[in-house]
């Protein structure tokens, strides 16, 4: 499966485009100069109290680096609390959602691709470090040391960003330096899920994520995953208390969210290229699990 040609998938000009409209950046004037790499303060942000970035999925790395405050936000299914001092990182082409910031929240988001790194031979983000992974735990909290150094780095990568010349074999040391300090104090942190039931649940939410236009019902993922339908369902009921299918539901209504508010698609079409369905029965599906009619969804601002 290509993602790009499946689902919206942001590059530069579209985010900084979508985040313009969604959550009004101050000073987010797109720099050509910079095609792979934008940086911002979380204090720029004009109006927290209603911040939310709907569902969408993009072509670059980025992180989510909170000084101070909360956040809640979204990896796939999970949702996460961020806590400042903490830092999220989101692998490119997941689906993530934002649902808050605090009023008092401070802190920079940042965006790359991963050929700023070509000063680094080689270099597979995700193969060197843990938090670009897409079952890694994407929220590493941070001691009062790590947030320091972590600040002072963002501060002179927003300082370049602004520069007239771009440079960008600084920013990509820059960056590097920011996830070796995270490697440093995150080696161990996750605790691995031994037990076979929470492994195949992940292994299931996983599919879900990369498969969900390959594959259309749980009978159909368990054969992928080489597990029984039943067994499936049973390792998801002991580690979520929900169902395979409930799952599978999820994630149908987040790609489905993020097709009605970034595609060019309309109802109906969304309703065959997602779920396969005619576009009546997709509509109940969607109000059963959301409250709100497609149409009623694409009208949220």
């Amino acid at each position: 499966m290509e993602n790009n040609k499946t689902i919206p998938t942001l590059g530069t000009n579209e985010i900084i485009n979508f985040h313009l409209h969604s959550i009004e950046w101050i000073a987010t004037t797109f720099n050509s100069k910079h095609p792979d790499f934008h940086i911002n303060k979380i204090e720029d942000i004009k109006d927290k109290k209603n911040f939310n970035v709907k569902p969408h999925r993009k072509k670059l790395h980025d992180f989510f680096f909170l000084t101070k405050g909360k956040s809640i936000r979204t990896k796939g299914l999970n949702k996460y609390e961020i806590k400042g001092p903490a830092i999220f990182f989101l692998p490119s082409y997941q689906i993530t959602e934002h649902e808050m910031i605090s009023e008092d929240a401070t802190g920079f988001y940042c965006y790359f691709s991963e050929e700023l790194f070509d000063l680094f031979p080689k270099t597979i983000l995700s193969d060197r470090y843990d938090f670009f992974q897409y079952q890694s735990i994407p929220t590493v909290s941070l001691d009062l040391n790590t947030n320091i150094v972590l600040e002072q780095i963002c501060k002179r990568l927003h300082k370049l960003y602004y520069e007239n010349e771009f440079r960008r074999s600084l920013c990509s040391i820059y960056l590097m330096a920011i996830f070796d300090e995270i490697k440093n104090i995150s080696r161990g942190s996750d605790i691995k899920q031994k037990n076979s039931s929470a492994e195949i649940t992940k292994r299931y939410k996983l599919a879900l994520t990369k498969h969900i236009y390959d594959y259309h019902n749980v009978r159909e993922f368990a054969s992928f995953l080489n597990v029984s339908p039943n067994y499936l369902n049973k390792c998801v009921k002991k580690s979520l208390d929900k169902t395979a299918q409930d799952l599978l539901q999820e994630m149908l209504i987040l790609e489905a969210k993020t097709l009605i508010k970034h595609s060019k698609l309309n109802i109906s079409e969304i309703a065959v290229k997602l779920c396969d369905q005619t576009p009546s029965n997709f509509a109940r599906f969607f109000k059963s699990q959301t409250g709100l009619s497609p149409k009623e969804y694409s009208n949220i601002k």
